[in-house]
């Protein structure tokens, strides 16, 4: 993932197309939580579809279930753990 930028809009995007969401991509704010009943509606299945895309777009993997709670939480989480991810690679 080195020298790669992400963005909220990249990441709306991606969810929007690998979970195939039928909502605006507007929609989903930086903190709208991803599941639950005021979230987007993903599910497990939406989960291992998303956590599969990250590896294969951005060459992180998320196996940890514990970390990929926290880490799905939001599209702020989550672009700050890939962002993480990043800068780990760079040291």
């Amino acid at each position: 993932m080195t020298n790669q930028s992400v963005t909220h809009d990249d990441l709306r995007a991606l969810l929007v197309e690998c979970c195939m969401l039928r909502i605006p991509v507007e929609s989903i704010g930086e903190k709208t939580p991803f599941f639950g009943p005021n979230g987007i509606g993903l599910d497990s299945i939406d989960a291992l579809q998303l956590t599969a895309e990250l590896e294969r777009r951005y060459g992180v993997a998320l196996q940890d279930p514990d970390m990929a709670r926290k880490v799905l939480e939001n599209l702020t989480t989550l672009r700050s753990w890939l962002l993480e991810q990043q800068v780990g690679e760079e040291k």
